[in-house]
Parts: structure tokens; sequence; C-alpha cells
């Protein structure tokens, strides 16, 4: 599992491990891989020699490491200029390093470039861009390399302009290729619009790890994370052991939401789906296996319930609330269980001991926080999380994960094809069948979302996407994972 750190944690590593090693030596590592990635862009696009390259280098360190990598590519023969944005304040012993490797600098942007390295700001900067370099920033996309094609841009530890801890991208910013960052992955990496400004993220070891104190602000699962925590039937497995998930969602005018629903849960690791609604008759008949009654006392015995989606708010639907609250078992709420929690009726019945998980999107978000997520979504989702003593799945392209206990988790799955109507549906039936089948509610919450993003990114191969689509497509993807296991 990847993580990442906030900006006074990998400061504080940093000091701890320059006082015990020479003068520098991180910069020049940090330098040396930056120039190693830099390289291979160049190499695959007509070699380092002769290419174009630009440096754009601010003050401080973020500077130095991109005037010593130009240095290094300078040095196997690509023309190196650098624009400094504050020269009275640049790296002299970086500038130094350019110059002696036959680099030079240069006052205004040039026409044309194979390569641009962003050294404007780092992850020590607050607030945008200032207005020239902002303005700088723009003209990028219209510079071109050897081929007619646009410059590939290279971020120095972050694309300038974005907000490291948060994620968020308050005004201009640079728009990577690929981002080389050194010694730990920060939030903006792999959180908020921030991350898509990254492009591809490379990891540039210098030695920070052993010197990181602090805890992780995110943590990121992979695949091999999923299909270790994705129950897996054994020899001695039987549709109850395996767990049984209730499904309490759809109506008579919404029951598209509970043929969703069970087709999320369906594909999960439970033995069997139990469905209770009045959405009973085509749930049945969509769905064969599924043992469905028209209200929860018939339903039969569950380790886990799904509540909401389609459901409606009308005092029918209260009454399914307070009876999915009311059990000793984990519950994923979504959708219209949402909106009925937003009057404080149900406040007492969220005074509940088994885990509970929430999965709203900004707009269910801003009706239950009274606020919308705004800059920083994780510190949000946290946020509602310990007033709610609930996790959050609050989704979203990089959906977040958050729990009462203060740990957050982020998907790095999402897709833009999951924006469409009932995809939320199917993930809340999933969702309940990894709880069912006995997952801890945040893993439980992060492997439905990886899973559900996966589906939607098989499901889009074939074009336009629609919730059946990423229902269908689930199943192949959960197959996939459970080949990771070791």
């Amino acid at each position: 599992m990847r993580q990442a750190w906030r900006v006074a944690d990998v400061r504080a590593a940093e000091r701890i491990l320059m006082a015990a090693l020479p003068e520098g030596t991180l910069m020049q590592r940090a330098a040396a891989g930056l120039a190693r990635r830099c390289a291979l862009l160049l190499e695959a696009s007509g070699g380092v020699y002769g290419a174009r390259v630009l440096l754009l280098v601010g003050s401080g360190d973020n500077g130095g490491d991109t005037l010593y990598a130009g240095a290094a590519l300078a040095r196997r023969g690509a023309q190196v200029r650098a624009l400094l944005l504050r020269p009275e304040r640049v790296h002299l012993a970086g500038l130094q390093a350019l110059r002696a490797a036959g680099g030079f600098t240069v006052r205004e942007l040039p026409e044309n470039a194979d390569l641009v390295l962003d050294g404007i700001v780092g992850i020590g900067a607050s607030g945008g861009l200032r207005a020239p370099a902002a303005a700088l920033v723009k003209r990028l996309d219209g510079l071109r390399g050897r081929s007619g094609a646009r410059a590939a841009v290279v971020a120095v530890d972050v694309p300038s302009g974005v907000a490291v801890d948060t994620g968020d991208v308050p005004g201009e910013a640079v728009t990577a290729d690929v981002t080389v960052t050194f010694g730990c992955l920060k939030p903006a990496h792999v959180v908020g619009p921030a991350a898509v400004h990254c492009g591809q993220v490379e990891l540039v070891d210098i030695g920070l790890g052993p010197a990181m104190r602090a805890d992780p602000a995110l943590s990121v699962p992979d695949a091999a994370d999923v299909a270790q925590w994705w129950p897996q039937p054994g020899p001695a497995s039987d549709k109850y052991t395996r767990g049984v998930v209730g499904i309490a969602t759809g109506s008579a005018t919404y029951p598209g939401a509970a043929l969703l629903g069970v087709s999320g849960a369906l594909a999960g690791p439970t033995g069997m789906v139990r469905y209770a609604g009045s959405a009973h008759e085509e749930v049945v008949r969509a769905h064969p296996s599924v043992v469905a009654a028209p209200r929860m006392a018939e339903a039969g015995r569950v380790q886990a319930w799904v509540c909401g989606s389609g459901l409606g708010t009308d005092d029918e639907a209260r009454t399914t609330l307070r009876s999915v609250l009311a059990t000793s078992l984990p519950v994923v709420l979504d959708a219209d269980a949402l909106t009925l929690l937003i009057d404080g009726k149900h406040a007492k019945d969220l005074r509940r001991d088994a885990p509970m998980v929430l999965t709203p999107h900004d707009g269910e978000f801003k009706r239950l926080a009274g606020e919308a997520p705004g800059a920083d979504r994780v510190g949000a989702a946290l946020k509602l999380a310990a007033w709610t003593n609930a996790v959050v799945l609050l989704k979203g392209d990089r959906t977040i994960v958050a729990t009462p206990a203060g740990e957050a988790l982020v998907n790095p799955t999402g897709s833009a094809a999951l924006a469409t109507a009932g995809s939320g549906d199917v993930l809340a039936g999933l969702l309940g069948s990894l709880l069912a089948a006995g997952v801890p509610p945040e893993r439980a919450a992060a492997a439905a979302a990886y899973a559900h993003g996966l589906a939607g990114r098989r499901a889009a191969e074939a074009g336009p996407v629609t919730a059946p689509d990423i229902a269908a497509a689930l199943r192949a993807t959960v197959g996939e994972l459970a080949l990771e296991q070791p």
C-alpha cells in the first residue's frame, strides 16, 4: 500500500536526514533521479543529445533540484536554457553547475522546447501562483518540440500551483505529464484535482524512509491489498458461512435502485443475497437466486444491511431505516437513507456499536455536514466520520474513505465513467456484500470503491457507460483481483 505524508512531516524527516549527511547530499540525490527520468522521456522522443530543455526555475531548494538536473542533461548534450523567475533568490550553486555544464539563462519564454522542467515552486509554497508565474504557465501549451508535438512537462516534486497538503488547485497550475517526487508521496499526488495535474507520478528514493516519524496522512490501496482483503470461499464454505447480505433499497417508484443494488451485492463475496422491499417481485424476476420479501421482518437472517437508494423519504422509508439501524449488524447507508438523516430525527438511532458506512456524494455531504467538502476533502471526510462515528465513503474522482479514528484511504481507480445514474447503487450493494462477509468497514469501503472503479473503466472500453454496464463488468473485475492473491 502506498502512503502519502504532509509537508510538515516531510520537512521534519528531511531535517533529521540532513543532519546525518554531508551538505547538499539530498539535493544531489533528488537531482540525479530527476535527470534520469527526464533522459528517459527524451530518449523516447529523439534522444537526449541536441534536445531543447527549458528549466522554469523558482527560488529555494526546488529551483536547486531543477538546476542540477539541467546541468546533468547539459553534460549529455542537451541544449538547456533556464528561465529564472526570481533571479535575486536563485540557488547559486545550482546555477553555477548549469553554466559550467554549458547551460545558459534566458529572459523570456522561448518559442520551442522538447522538455520543460517545472521548478517554479515546491512543497513549501502556499496559495496559488503569483501573477507572473501564472501567466507563464498558461503559455506552456504553445511550446512545440522536434516532432511538432507539445513539449513534455515534468513537475519537480509537485506541479507548481497545487495545494500540497489538500490536493486542491486554487488557481492556475502546471499540468504535468510526469511528476518526479522525492522521498515520499504527498497528498497532492493522490487526491483532489491536483492528482490530475500530476500526470504519472515517479517516486525517487533519497533515503527519507528511516527518518519518517509521523503517521502518513493518506494510504492508497493497490490491487494486491484489495485482493488480500477480499474473502475467497474454501473447501468447507457454504452459502451461509460466506455471509448473507440484506438489501433494503428501491421502491415501487424506483425499482431500478433495488435491481442495481442487488446486482452489486451478487458480485461480492457473500453466498446469499436477501432483498426486503416493495420491489421484491422485480428483483426475483431479474435475479432468481435472491431470496426476496416485501418487508424486513420476513427477509430472514443476514450479516449486514444496505439501505437507502431508491427507498424514498416517506413514512414507510423512515420505518425501514429505523429498523435497519435498530439491528446490531453492520450497515451501509446510501442516497435516500442519508437524506432521512438530515432532519435529526434519527440521531438517537445512530448511537450504535456496530459498524456503519455512509456513502455521500458532494451534495449529500453538504446536506449532512452543513457545508460542502471544500478544498480539503480528506479533512472534511474525517470530520464527518468523527461526528457520525461512522466510516465515510466520500464519492468523487478520487473517492476518500475516512474513519472515526482518523485514518484516511484514497481510491486510485476512479473514472469519469462512474458519473452515471445508479452507479452508486451498485457500489453500495458491493460494499454491503463485503461487510456481510466479515471485512472491516474501512477495508470493505476501500475494496468496493477499488473494484467499482476498475469495473467502470472496463465498461467504458465498449462505449458510453450505464450503471447496469458497471454491474455486468464487476464479475470479471473481481475475478481478476482474485488472481492477485499470493
